[in-house]
């Protein structure tokens, strides 16, 4: 397993990352705790250091099968969490309020029994609350000693910046692929310049990138494949699929070119991949065991999705 220092943080992190949202149960089929505490210490198996959560996947279910998996194995793993979204009487809302940022902090950490989060994240930005005090929250919660360091998921480049002028943000966690690279005009340059370290999630597009889907796929509308990763329907399935193709003329295991032509990026310090099983761990790992080569990164990139 490839590994990468966290720049100024000194964190050692792989290049490979654990991402768990299926292991909420909700939102990607269903999940059964034998076999996410299983793929949990699969990927600690494997060499993979970084486990990325929130509460918001189902509910805190998650944190507290990842509480349960690393209870042991505390050491071996680097455990970023998030805070700012919530549910209510059946309603999700974000909020980065500091009362809020302050109690949820609290609560991952019951839940994931941990007297220190190594990293927090800001899940989504909050409208309504000036950043200002959320990253002064921040600071708080690390002068405390509840947490190590400080991330943000999904900021523009305008709120990033508000954000590193008033805290030192460690990470920014961003959707990272050959299928949305939007990040590459502004984000990323600003992050290699200022050593932000990238987290690159949704790297395999929602699974459809690992060449596993023949025809479209019917998925229950609260499935995040069928609401939050666009790819699955009409003449974008036709597209990708092609793209696809082109991909699997390389020669190498699909999701493992999907991971590494981000994860080779610069200022990516890993890719998040969602594992249900333990053969879907081994496989993503092994994609950190070997490095594209340029001439692949650029055919690559020349693809249209």
């Amino acid at each position: 397993m490839k590994i990468n220092r966290l720049f100024s943080t000194g964190e050692n992190v792989s290049a490979v990352a654990l991402g768990s949202w299926v292991l909420g149960g909700e939102n990607w089929g269903g999940a059964d705790d034998k076999e996410s505490l299983a793929v949990v210490g699969e990927a600690l198996a494997q060499g993979i250091n970084f486990i990325d959560t929130a509460p918001f996947y189902g509910d805190g279910h998650a944190e507290r099968v990842i509480g349960q998996a690393i209870h042991r194995q505390r050491d071996s793993a680097f455990i970023a969490t998030k805070c700012g979204v919530l549910r209510e009487n059946g309603r999700i809302f974000k909020t980065l309020a500091p009362a809020s940022v302050m109690k949820e902090a609290d609560e991952s950490r019951s839940r994931l029994g941990m007297d220190v989060i190594d990293l927090y994240q800001c899940h989504w930005p909050d409208e309504k609350t000036p950043v200002e005090k959320t990253m002064e929250a921040l600071l708080a919660l690390r002068s405390r000693g509840r947490i190590r360091h400080i991330g943000v998921c999904n900021f523009s480049l305008p709120l990033l910046k508000v954000a590193c002028a008033v805290a030192p943000v460690s990470t920014l966690q961003v959707p990272y692929s050959l299928l949305d690279r939007a990040v590459e005009a502004e984000l990323l340059p600003f992050c290699v310049a200022n050593k932000i370290g990238v987290i690159a999630y949704g790297s395999l597009g929602g699974g459809i990138l690992s060449g596993k889907y023949v025809t479209a796929p019917h998925f229950d509308k609260r499935d995040a494949r069928s609401m939050f990763y666009r790819f699955y329907t009409g003449d974008k399935f036709v597209s990708v699929k092609k793209g696809v193709e082109a991909l699997r003329a390389l020669g190498h295991p699909l999701e493992q070119v999907a991971l590494n032509w981000v994860r080779q990026q610069p200022g990516v310090m890993t890719v998040l991949a969602g594992c249900r099983t333990g053969a879907q761990v081994r496989a993503n790992a092994a994609a950190a065991e070997w490095d594209l080569s340029t001439d692949e990164i650029d055919s690559i990139s020349r693809i249209v999705f």
